[in-house]
C-alpha cells in the first residue's frame, strides 16, 4: 500500500494528455491571452482599488474568511500570493472588457431575444408508458387525482418526489424543443397533453409563466453570454500551436490504431 506519492511536471503533463484534457488547457491559455491583448488594445486599466475588491471577492466566493483559509486554499491548490492576484487581475479584467465591449449591447439584445429569457414555473412526471400517460391525463383533467399524487406514485428520485415533481423556474433554451414549443404556448395553470420524447412520456403542469425584467441579474447574465460568445469565436479563428515534448511511452504497436474486425 502506498504511504506517499511524488508526482512531476512530467506526470501532470502526461495525466492531462491521457486524460484528454489538454485541447480544453489549450483553449483556456488562449482565452486568457485573448482577454488580455484585447484589454491592452481597448485600454482598459486596473486600479490598486479595484484589485483589491476583486481579491476581497475572490475570497468571499471561496469562502476564505481567515487569513487561515486563505493559507491553506492557496496551499491546497499549489499557488502563490503572486498566483492569488493574477487570479483576481485576471477575473477583473475579463469583468471590465465584458462590460467595455458589450453594456451597450445588453438591452437591444434582450429585448430582440425576450422570448428565450421568459421562464416557466412546472412540475412534470415521466413515464414509460403512453396509454398509462393519456389514462393519467385525463383522470388529472377530471379533477379524479392531484398531480401531487401521481408525482408520489410515479417519481423514483426522493427529492423530486418529495416535492411533487417541481422543476423550478426554468427558461426556454432549459427544454427540449417540443416540449418548450407547448409550455410557452399554455395557459396556466394548466396541464399538458402527454409528450413523447426519447426520455419517455412527460405529464407537464404549467403553474405560471414569467415574463422576463431586465433588472441586473438578467443584465449582467445577457452580457455573460454575449461574451463568452464573443470570446469562443476568437478562438475558433486561432491556430493554436501547442509546443508539447513529445511522448516517450509512446507505444510502437500500430495493431493499436487498425479497424476493429
Amino acid at each position: 500500500m502506498l504511504k506517499s506519492v511524488i508526482v512531476s511536471p512530467e506526470d501532470i503533463l502526461y495525466h492531462l494528455k491521457i486524460s484528454c484534457q489538454i485541447p480544453n488547457l489549450l483553449e483556456a491559455i488562449a482565452t486568457r491571452k485573448i482577454i488580455a491583448d484585447m484589454a491592452v488594445k481597448e485600454g482598459i486599466n486596473i486600479k490598486i482599488e479595484e484589485l483589491q475588491q476583486a481579491a476581497d471577492s475572490l475570497r468571499l466566493a471561496n469562502k476564505l474568511i481567515k487569513a487561515e483559509d486563505t493559507w491553506t486554499w492557496l496551499k491546497k491548490h499549489y499557488l502563490s500570493l503572486d498566483n492569488f492576484e493574477e487570479i483576481a487581475h485576471t477575473n477583473l479584467l475579463s469583468a471590465k472588457l465584458a462590460n467595455h465591449l458589450f453594456a451597450d449591447k445588453v438591452e437591444p439584445f434582450f429585448y430582440a431575444h425576450q422570448l428565450d429569457y421568459t421562464g416557466a414555473v412546472t412540475y412534470e412526471v415521466i413515464l414509460d408508458d403512453e396509454d398509462l400517460a393519456l389514462e393519467i391525463f385525463y383522470a388529472l383533467q377530471e379533477g379524479e387525482i392531484s398531480f401531487q399524487e401521481i408525482a408520489r406514485q410515479y417519481i423514483q428520485n426522493p427529492e423530486l418526489r418529495r416535492a411533487g415533481g417541481y422543476q423550478g423556474i426554468r427558461q426556454r433554451s432549459d427544454f427540449r424543443p417540443e416540449i418548450a414549443s407547448a409550455i410557452f404556448a399554455a395557459n396556466p395553470p394548466q396541464i399538458l397533453k402527454p409528450i413523447i420524447t426519447p426520455h419517455g412520456v412527460h405529464i407537464i403542469m404549467v403553474e405560471e409563466i414569467i415574463k422576463p425584467q431586465l433588472n441586473e441579474q438578467m443584465h449582467l447574465k445577457i452580457m455573460g453570454e454575449l461574451f463568452t460568445n464573443w470570446l469562443r469565436e476568437q478562438v475558433n479563428r486561432l491556430e493554436i500551436v501547442a509546443k508539447l515534448p513529445e511522448d516517450k511511452n509512446s507505444s510502437s504497436a500500430p495493431e493499436i490504431l487498425s479497424e476493429a474486425s
